[in-house]
């Protein structure tokens, strides 16, 4: 009698794009132009300050005071060129059944100082969520992604110290400038603290 081999089927799989904009020409300066009005929004936008103090976020966003960066800065308008183009390629890759292109719902700037954390979240009322990476010095915090099955895994063991990456309950990834990372906005993220001796720039943003 013939014996089959076993084999395991990934199924239900999470797929996380990753792509940079560093190939891009003239990333260089555009980079240092995103830096610069990254960090003119934290010295004129007192409302996102007081946002800040009010939720104690250590640094400077924009999330809870401005929605409109494409419009305000041309820096940001270019940005979300890009990100257009990596939202439609990632929602192909996906297979998505899609009545029109992704939209770009909101955009928004994070400064992290030293120490800064942003705990575990989701991104409600969008279906494609990211983030790129503009300064990244040494010791800047990865983006930390939890598998969505955790909640569910009741008794299951824990996993051997050479488990595959895709079998581990959290993923870190350390990004560079320029790179960009997007995920389906289900998935449970977050950002440890920030153990560089400066800041740590970033641009995140949601596709509705």
């Amino acid at each position: 009698m013939s014996v089959t081999t076993p084999t395991l089927r990934p199924l239900f799989v999470t797929q996380v794009y990753e792509a940079s904009l560093a190939a891009t020409p003239g990333f260089e300066d555009f980079n240092a132009s995103l830096a610069e009005a990254v960090r003119s929004l934290s010295v004129e936008d007192s409302a996102g300050r007081a946002w800040c103090r009010a939720h104690g976020y250590r640094g400077y966003t924009s999330y809870g005071s401005l929605n409109d960066l494409p419009q305000r800065m041309p820096e940001f308008g270019e940005l979300k060129r890009h990100l257009d183009r990596h939202a439609l390629a990632y929602a192909r890759a996906l297979k998505f059944d899609l009545a029109r292109k992704p939209r770009l719902d909101n955009l928004w700037v994070n400064i992290l100082k030293p120490g800064g954390a942003h705990s575990g979240h989701i991104h409600p009322h969008a279906f494609l969520s990211g983030t790129v990476y503009v300064e990244v010095p040494d010791g800047a915090s990865a983006l930390k992604l939890e598998d969505p099955r955790l909640p569910m895994m009741m008794a299951r063991p824990g996993i051997l110290p050479e488990a595959p990456v895709a079998e581990r309950p959290f993923v870190y990834l350390a990004p560079q400038p320029g790179t960009v990372l997007m995920w389906e906005s289900w998935l449970r993220h977050e950002v440890p603290p920030n153990a560089a001796k400066s800041e740590r720039i970033s641009i995140s943003f949601n596709y509705a």
